[in-house]
């Protein structure tokens, strides 16, 4: 017996091959619908996990981030936001053994997009943490001079203050200041801004600068609390006590709660009150501060000698004090040469008087000072009047280098 077709099916070649690319492409359609359903859902999915990893993240719950991280890539192993993120997680754990990992994702981002901003600022901070300051210095620059999706000027420059408090804390201050002079040169015209960068020259200890930044901020507005304070610790620290006085007088008038600028002009009052060396005093009044003066450091090396232990009656020379150890097989306390020092001088005030006398002044205080810097060291920083007295000390020694 044989089997026919039925008449209503054609039985010509081309008929049926269009029936079976037909049923091909039907087929085909529905298999690709279906991927696309997949893909779909997969990216999805992804997007979820992504948005639940930068929560924990913003948690600091770095591992959950982590793994969240790692599944959303699963869902879009292409994803290049999804790389960043885990890198950033990676990096951000404080575990030194994901560091290569973290850099590693980074890497690849970067070999892909060399002038994308956010890449290079990543790779700059897996240098800072890893403690390369060359590496840090060439990613932080390709971060401010690359590419930013928004907001390039601010990003540019919060780049810059990174790298230069990561130069700060690595005690590199000479790269540190090569970094902030570019800084100061292209800073938007806000207090703010000028605030932030005379905190930065204050770290760097360049207070000249320093106060620059200040005096812009003044210019905007000149009761601001913050910058006369600021500008008044600026000239403190730069020995400039007559401009740190009006600094520090205007900050407190501002802000009658600011105990620290108080603190400030108080030590600033006593150090312009007794300083022997200041200009325009007369004579009188310059051998009544020297007397004020070594009396004070007599009281501040009994205090300190007391806190020690030490008698100073047990007194020694000079010599014996810095010479070597005694039979006893311990060396004097400097404070017993100090006494020393102190009672040969006393007789000298009293001819301070005397034309003749123009080198006891400065024999005088050398005294003083020498019982200033030592009891420092040795009992701790001072407050009060013999603060001051270091402080003019210290001004007077580095006039005279």
């Amino acid at each position: 017996m044989s089997w026919r077709f039925p008449k209503l099916i054609p039985r010509s070649a081309p008929v049926i091959l269009l029936l079976l690319t037909l049923a091909a492409a039907t087929g085909f359609a529905a298999v690709s619908h279906l991927v696309a359903r997949y893909n779909a859902n997969q990216q999805s999915r992804g997007r979820k996990l992504y948005q639940q990893g930068l929560a924990d993240a913003s948690a600091n719950r770095y591992d959950d981030a982590i793994n969240v991280f790692r599944a959303a890539l699963t869902c879009d192993p292409t994803n290049s936001q999804y790389q960043l993120s885990l890198a950033r997680a990676l990096r951000d754990s404080n575990d030194p053994r994901r560091l290569d990992e973290a850099e590693s994702y980074l890497i690849a981002l970067w070999q892909r997009a060399p002038q994308d901003a956010a890449v290079s600022l990543a790779l700059a901070r897996v240098a800072a943490h890893r403690g390369s300051i060359d590496d840090a210095i060439r990613y932080y620059h390709n971060a401010m001079y690359g590419v930013w999706n928004s907001d390039p000027d601010a990003n540019r420059s919060k780049a810059r203050i990174e790298l230069i408090q990561f130069l700060l804390k690595k005690g590199a201050p000479d790269k540190a200041e090569s970094e902030l002079m570019a800084l100061a040169t292209a800073l938007p015209p806000t207090p703010d801004a000028h605030l932030q960068a005379a905190q930065l020259f204050a770290q760097a200890r360049d207070y000249a600068r320093e106060l620059a930044q200040y005096e812009e901020v003044l210019r905007f507005d000149p009761a601001n609390a913050a910058a006369l304070a600021g500008a008044g610790q600026a000239t403190y620290r730069a020995s400039n006590y007559t401009s740190a006085r009006r600094y520090l007088q205007d900050a407190v008038n501002a802000n009658p709660q600011d105990e620290e600028s108080r603190q400030f002009l108080a030590t600033t009052e006593l150090i312009l009150r007794n300083d022997p060396f200041a200009g325009h005093i007369s004579d009188a009044e310059r051998n009544r501060r020297i007397a004020v003066a070594f009396t004070q450091a007599e009281k501040r090396l009994d205090a300190c000698a007391q806190e020690k232990n030490i008698d100073l009656k047990a007194t020694v020379t000079p010599a014996e004090a810095s010479g070597p150890a005694l039979a006893t097989g311990s060396a004097p306390s400097p404070l017993l040469a100090l006494q020393s020092l102190w009672t040969e001088a006393k007789p000298d005030l009293a001819r301070l008087r005397l034309p003749a006398e123009t080198d006891l002044p400065d024999a005088i205080m050398d005294v003083v000072f020498q019982i200033e810097q030592q009891t420092a060291a040795t009992c701790g920083q001072p407050q009060g009047l013999d603060r001051a007295l270091l402080l003019i000390s210290q001004k007077h020694e580095a006039a005279n280098q």
